[in-house]
């Protein structure tokens, strides 16, 4: 039997979303995985929804939550992370679709001592809400459909649906950071032991997945290409709030302008802490929107 391997789902109140990378996740060809939701405070409509796919998934599928006090996905990914049992965590976002065989590329291009940095293609409001609305099954479709998506401008690019056998092309860039997407992530959980996991003083939107590999690869971890691939299909949506931008822009050039590999409040930290509930006990406390 292959390694387990965990899939990290980072979603906040988009149950449509959610229901349809679920589903994408349940026709992999690859079936050693299990899936954690790491659910930054949706209402009791996620927690439903994520119920609704136990018979599916048994107890292959944990639902891990905290209170919506704003945006914190480096926290509830932490905390996904501390109930994860595979040797190799993938992260991607509760509105990104997976094709059938997400998981079996990303087990082919796992290895000691590498992350893999994916990428994506960005889906237009249109076509998302035809996906949504219709539960199209997109991760399905040939390429030839997906070319007349582009004549209709419903996607922004074609190339992450490509697939090409790059080889040892894949760690030509090993240090280049920057590719780093949580969209679309995959590392060896000791290596995220190791540099205390994604740093939970990032609150709002951005760069929490940059600040970790940053210090993953001054962890001698280095970046491979997981491009040409592992694309996910990454449905519409309003932009995020972007009003910390700012403050975490300066967090991150403060690391990387230091020698600090470990996170300030990362995985060791949650896991001295009290024991957190994963889900909402007061439903109504978690309705709230950002």
């Amino acid at each position: 039997m292959a390694e387990l391997i965990s899939v990290v789902v980072a979603t906040f109140n988009r149950e449509d979303a959610l229901d349809a990378v679920l589903r994408s996740l349940a026709s992999q060809d690859d079936h050693d995985f299990e899936v954690i939701v790491a659910d930054d405070g949706s209402g009791p409509a996620t927690r439903q929804l994520v119920q609704s796919w136990m018979p599916t998934w048994g107890t292959r599928l944990i639902h891990v939550w905290h209170q919506d006090r704003g945006f914190r996905l480096a926290e509830i990914r932490n905390r996904a992370i501390l109930r994860c049992s595979g040797t190799v965590c993938i992260f991607i976002d509760g509105d990104c679709i997976v094709r059938p065989n997400f998981v079996a590329v990303h087990r082919r291009l796992a290895e000691p001592g590498w992350f893999v940095a994916g990428n994506r293609v960005l889906l237009g409001r249109y076509l998302t809400e035809r996906i949504l609305g219709e539960q199209l099954r997109p991760e399905q479709w040939p390429l030839a459909a997906w070319i007349a998506t582009r004549r209709n401008r419903d996607v922004n690019r074609l190339l992450p649906l490509m697939r090409l056998p790059l080889g040892p092309l894949r760690k030509l860039d090993g240090r280049n950071w920057r590719r780093a997407r949580g969209t679309n992530l995959a590392i060896r959980r000791e290596d995220l032991w190791q540099v205390n996991g994604f740093d939970g003083a990032y609150n709002g939107w951005g760069r929490e997945d940059s600040d970790l590999a940053v210090r993953l690869i001054r962890n001698r971890v280095g970046c491979k290409d997981g491009r040409f691939a592992s694309g996910v299909l990454h449905l519409w949506h309003p932009e995020n709030d972007r009003s910390q931008m700012m403050r975490n822009d300066q967090r991150l050039e403060e690391v990387i302008g230091s020698a600090r590999i470990v996170a300030m409040q990362g995985l060791s930290e949650l896991a001295a802490a009290p024991p957190q509930e994963c889900l909402p006990q007061h439903p109504a406390d978690t309705e709230g929107l950002r």
